[in-house]
């Protein structure tokens, strides 16, 4: 056993090419087989919705920027968890790990699981949509055996990474020279009046706007393990321009493809629209496509548990959430009581929870806080331009995005208000009821403490230090 002066610690050792891997193989993730089809329903046409997923690009590349000089100027684990912390205070903070904890992280993992089972069962109903049942016991599945593999091992995790991120490549590029073999050909649809039917109303645009924008979700993951980046002042601005330009390509090009090959009409109604695709195009062998597509979003669901993980992880340190969740195996050097938590969540996520909705509200909660993240930053840059910055960032950027997320977070509600959106705000308040008395004045703590310790001999983990 270790004595107790030496603490455990998250190792140093993701470089470049991991890092780069990381976040494009978390936002390649399910979202690009998934989301076209809810862009184009909201946005109503092909040449619109391209430049929805050009802006959307854009966006990703802006906010991760300003989260690079972030990152550099506070350099620990824990995402906007800890700018937050470091900006706006305490309570804010806690309203976003509450939030992110018990909704938003899950929201996601489910998410990707459901889109991940919608391919993976697709080839099995050809000419009719797959029962919601089917559906959500195989997203339930895979929740499981992830959470399982990252628990086991970090090494394991991130190997996995890799190949996963080759396949979603190679699924993609594929996709890509389908389309272009087409175009060329010429049995495309043409792309004459390509603005038809556009919505141009602020709701639609929104909408269109978060499902997009869940495909690039991923960009900030690399924020979360900036302790374990080797020299994190030069890996972290170039790792996510790399990655982020690299993706935003790659999916207006993949769109593009698709409104070659399909109809607007075929892709909207479509549950899957790289198996419908793959059909046209690649006839007997559509069902590839659907390997590829589970792969994909296998390995994005894998990439939020590895960094979501972390994120419940930092909050414990910080103790606004019950310790236990801080803990790190012993042998292991994994957070598994904070990976079998978010688990449990997600599969009561995923009970009541359709695709569309659960995206709606993840992405309505997310540029929330990505909202308050930006104006943490702009303080930091007026307030205290002394702190040693490795990496700048012009003031204007973070202002644009501020400006973007702002009106992203109102899109929804003003044109078209819709009651849930009431009760995710509500919810997110409601964090600052949990912080008075648990947090502030530390009420129960005797049965807490017992509980924890059952844990920690239950599932082997002791306290892990922060990474200096």
């Amino acid at each position: 056993m270790h004595d107790n002066g030496q603490k455990l610690n998250l190792k140093r050792e993701v470089g470049l090419v991991g890092a780069v891997s990381l976040i494009a193989g978390t936002m390649i993730g399910s979202g690009i087989f998934m989301s076209p089809q809810s862009v184009l329903f909201n946005i109503g046409s092909p040449g619109a919705s391209l430049v929805v997923w050009a802006c959307c690009g854009l966006l990703a590349i802006l906010a991760s920027l300003c989260y690079a000089e972030l990152g550099t100027v506070i350099q620990e684990s824990g995402g906007e968890y800890i700018y937050i912390l470091k900006t706006s205070g305490p309570v804010v903070a806690f309203m976003l790990i509450f939030s992110s904890v018990l909704f938003v992280r899950p929201a996601g993992v489910a998410g990707m699981a459901l889109s991940f089972s919608e391919y993976v069962v697709a080839p099995f109903y050809l000419d009719c949509k797959p029962p919601v049942q089917v559906v959500k016991c195989v997203a339930a599945t895979a929740i499981i055996v992830l959470a399982t593999v990252n628990c086991l091992n970090v090494r394991f995790s991130m190997s996995v990474q890799v190949f996963f991120m080759v396949a979603k490549v190679l699924a993609l590029v594929v996709i890509v020279i389908g389309g272009v073999v087409f175009l060329i050909t010429g049995q495309a649809n043409t792309f004459e009046d390509s603005f038809e039917n556009t919505n141009w109303g602020i709701s639609p645009i929104g909408i269109a706007f978060y499902q997009g924008l869940w495909s690039y979700d991923g960009w900030n993951n690399l924020n979360s393990v900036t302790e374990e980046l080797k020299r994190p002042e030069v890996t972290l601005p170039r790792a996510l321009l790399i990655a982020i330009s690299m993706v935003t390509v790659l999916y207006l090009l993949v769109n593009v493809s698709y409104f070659a090959v399909l109809t607007p009409r075929e892709l909207m109604t479509s549950s899957a629209v790289a198996v419908t695709w793959g059909n046209k195009v690649l006839g007997g062998w559509g069902w590839i496509m659907s390997v590829a597509a589970a792969l994909s979003a296998f390995g994005s669901l894998n990439g939020s548990f590895f960094s979501g993980g972390r994120v419940c992880f930092v909050a414990a340190r910080e103790g606004h959430m019950p310790d236990i969740l801080a803990m790190a195996h012993v042998h292991k050097l994994t957070p598994s009581p904070a990976l079998i938590f978010t688990t449990i969540i997600s599969l009561l996520v995923l009970i009541p929870g359709d695709f569309q909705s659960i995206v709606n509200f993840f992405s309505f909660t997310a540029w929330f806080f990505y909202g308050i993240t930006l104006s943490g930053l702009l303080y930091l840059k007026i307030k205290k331009p002394e702190l040693p910055r490795p990496y700048k960032v012009p003031i204007v950027i973070p202002i644009l995005v501020l400006i973007a997320a702002v009106g992203l977070v109102l899109a929804p509600i003003v044109d078209n208000p819709q009651i849930e959106y009431l009760y995710v705000t509500l919810f997110v308040f409601s964090g600052v009821l949990v912080y008075v008395p648990f947090i502030h004045y530390k009420l129960c703590p005797g049965l807490l403490r017992k509980v924890t310790i059952f844990l920690q001999l239950f599932l082997e983990v002791a306290p892990a230090e922060k990474n200096l």
